[in-house]
């Protein structure tokens, strides 16, 4: 249906006459005209009966305007979900249990007018085909310089520490914090790693870099066995981010423990795509690189490809 038909028919039905709509919508009443008559064919009805006076709706007419003017609100409401500012500003996190998820939270917490609306990607290539589609306007991720296709912005948001996790009866429970150094030799299992990713391509550095066993056998059942699992390990551990939000229940005793000279630290970037106009973002943006107290400094690991 002619909107623009459908527009000129509501505004000669508030005015009463085909020349104050004209007026109105600032054309001519013989374009007036046309529209309503084109209107009237596509519907099969007469929608008014022209007099001395002006224009009265018919019967049909009066049906009918009720629901054009549902067709301009639902117009109206179609314009504004996609107009700079006044949708919501899409952010892609990892996880919603990982540090950059308490990134958005925190710039939520700072702006509670800006609408957000959080989705979860697979990967840092399904982000970045995401933010140059359009179908999102941001994402946190680690990403390497080469990665980057013309157009796409980067800012590095945040450095998260790595820390060991291990059941109450791990050799090293008892530890306040351990060098990756003293790690060499012990089973690291990370089931959740996959082959090509972000993180794989991190904890595969990682693991280079130090001479660390990090196990990625077996199958992937998710946050709860795994912590079952090195509950009841005197042998295995895992990394998790500083801000990882993993609630186990306390009867498990499991301890995190921090890893020093050096740290390792898993390097978020906010990827946002350049021609990009979502007010918002740039907002999304200046909260984060002003907030850049986090970033890694002197006594840090982190690949040289971040």
């Amino acid at each position: 249906m002619d909107l623009d038909a459908v527009r000129t028919f509501v505004a000669a039905a508030d005015m009463g006459r085909f020349q104050d709509a004209a007026d109105e919508l600032a054309i001519t009443q013989q374009a007036v005209s046309k529209r309503v008559a084109a209107l009237e064919r596509a519907l099969g009805v007469r929608l008014f009966a022209r007099t001395a006076r002006g224009a009265k709706l018919t019967v049909d007419g009066q049906a009918f305007l009720p629901h054009a003017r549902d067709l301009l609100r639902a117009e109206e409401r179609a314009v504004d979900s996609v107009r700079p500012g006044r949708r919501a500003l899409r952010v892609d996190v990892i996880g919603r249990r990982l540090a950059p998820a308490d990134l958005v939270r925190d710039f939520h917490r700072a702006h509670p007018g800006i609408e957000l609306d959080v989705v979860t990607l697979f990967d840092a290539d399904a982000a970045i085909d995401a933010i140059r589609s359009g179908t999102v306007d941001a994402s946190f991720r680690a990403v390497t310089r080469g990665q980057l296709p013309a157009g796409i912005g980067a800012d590095r948001a945040f450095d998260e520490p790595i820390q060991l996790l291990v059941g109450p009866g791990h050799q090293l429970a008892d530890a306040s914090a351990v060098t990756p150094a003293e790690l060499v030799g012990h089973r690291i299992w990370m089931p959740g790693i996959v082959a090509g990713t972000e993180w794989a391509a991190y904890y595969g550095d990682l693991a280079a870099a130090f001479g660390l066993t990090i196990e990625v056998t077996g199958p992937d059942f998710g946050v709860k066995p795994l912590l079952d699992t090195l509950a009841d390990s005197p042998s295995l551990a895992t990394f998790v981010g500083e801000l990882t939000g993993f609630g186990w229940p306390a009867d498990q005793g499991l301890r995190r423990i921090a890893v020093k000279d050096p740290t390792p630290v898993y390097p978020h970037s906010l990827l946002w795509h350049r021609d990009n106009a979502h007010p918002a973002l740039a907002a999304l943006r200046g909260h984060h690189v002003s907030g850049s107290g986090g970033l890694s400094g002197a006594g840090t690991w982190t690949p040289a490809w971040a």
